[in-house]
């Protein structure tokens, strides 16, 4: 089949990768001028299957809202809020329900577990080298910590993940590059788990996947599908239009727009994450894997020579603007674990990305009901961690293979039904 991909971030190239595996001829076209330049560029890079759950759960009403009002809460809404922003919100209240909210936990880390899989078979088949590192350690600063952190304990052990709860001196052990003048009171260690750098690896799939005889097109604006011809593409500029035999929408935010002439209403909203990244100062004193911050929600994670400090999730704002209050916290977590660790004086790269979030938690990863356009979005902030599972899922169902996977409610029927 003649495939084309709009899109070419860790969601898109992972896709087209898969795709031309089975023999596709696949175009992907993007409007930046290079892949992974939008989500996929900074994220913190952690792939920890039993942590990708939805935000959408019994009790988070109440957690928002006091993050809300904390100085270092990890959810903030900015102003201006936009329809969309607001149409997610109360969406998401609905689907805090408990039945929905372990429907959806239970597809979300069926497909983690999976794209790990995946993602591991890649890396051998294509011998990647990346900057990668094993591990993944959660530290729990006190008792408060320690109590709230117990039914996510059970959900690790439900999911199926290798954890341990070790002790302060343990978990300085594993990392001993941790200030010893910041309390701690112990830490889940995740041996299996994992911190990559997503847009390099990204780039490195993309050279393979031109090896299979994949075309990447960039600096190309698509215009919206349309309903007489939806599986023809065509410039935003003007172009002749192009048919082909699927089109595959992997565009982020911009879905939205380019699937609206076919009446497909997603309710999909940019949930912003910040990060910033610094060379290693001392890489004795840096993280050697990943940690994360169980009360701020901020990763700090090795990415070869630079550490990257990756939290936060914002609604509302402006997309190009980083607000003054949105970094503060990533620089007090990181003064507080490894102080004196990287070069903060200079080099410094502040990013912030838009995650394209539904507001269930699961992406949509199927058929869109128009027949020839199929959908690969909506990951949010766990897109790296459910990134190649979710390309082999798609490919599968494209090829009229059933998947390795039961992937119920992973289909654009489940947003149908809200």
């Amino acid at each position: 089949m003649k495939i084309a991909i709009v899109g070419a971030g860790i969601i898109g190239v992972t896709t087209a990768w898969e795709l031309a595996c089975d023999g596709h001829e696949v175009d992907v076209f993007e409007r930046r001028q290079a892949a992974a330049e939008e989500s996929s560029f900074a994220n913190a890079g952690v792939v920890a299957p039993g942590y990708v759950t939805p935000w959408a759960a019994p009790g988070m009403r109440m957690k928002v809202l006091r993050s809300l009002l904390s100085a270092h809460g990890a959810v903030k809404l900015r102003w201006p809020l936009a329809g969309r922003d607001i149409a997610f919100m109360r969406a998401w209240q609905r689907a805090c329900r408990l039945e929905t909210y372990l429907a959806n936990r239970g597809r979300m880390q069926r497909l983690a577990f999976y794209s790990r899989l995946r993602l591991h078979g890649i890396v051998d088949a294509c011998e990647l080298v990346y900057e990668r590192s094993d591990g993944y350690l959660v530290l729990l600063r006190g008792a408060r910590e320690q109590k709230l952190v117990q039914p996510g304990l059970e959900l690790l052990r439900e999911a199926g993940a290798v954890f341990e709860l070790v002790d302060a001196d343990a978990a300085r052990a594993l990392e001993p590059g941790l200030s010893t003048q910041t309390p701690l009171a112990g830490a889940i260690h995740l041996p299996q788990d994992e911190v990559g750098n997503c847009r390099q690896f990204t780039m490195l799939l993309k050279r393979h996947a031109e090896s299979l005889g994949a075309q990447f097109y960039f600096g190309c604006d698509i215009a919206p599908l349309s309903r007489a011809q939806p599986r023809s593409l065509s410039l935003s500029a003007g172009s002749p239009a192009v048919a082909y035999d699927a089109i595959v929408v992997c565009a982020g935010l911009g879905s939205a727009h380019l699937l609206a002439p076919l009446g497909i209403d997603l309710p999909m909203a940019p949930v912003y994450g910040h990060s910033i990244s610094a060379p290693i100062r001392e890489p004795l004193n840096a993280p050697r894997s990943a940690v994360m911050d169980e009360r701020y929600k901020v990763a700090i994670s090795r990415q070869g020579q630079r550490l990257r400090v990756a939290g936060g999730a914002e609604l509302g704002g402006h997309a190009d603007r980083i607000h003054p209050a949105a970094l503060p916290t990533l620089y007090k977590v990181l003064s507080d674990w490894f102080p004196g660790s990287a070069n903060l004086s200079m080099g410094v790269q502040q990013w912030k990305g838009a995650r394209p979030m539904l507001p269930d938690g699961p992406p949509v990863v199927g058929a869109s009901g128009v027949p020839g356009v199929w959908l690969n979005l909506g990951h949010g902030s766990s897109g790296w961690a459910l990134s190649c599972g979710s390309a082999r899922v798609l490919a599968d169902q494209i090829a009229r293979r059933e998947p390795e996977i039961d992937i119920d409610g992973l289909g654009i029927e489940r947003l149908l039904r809200r």
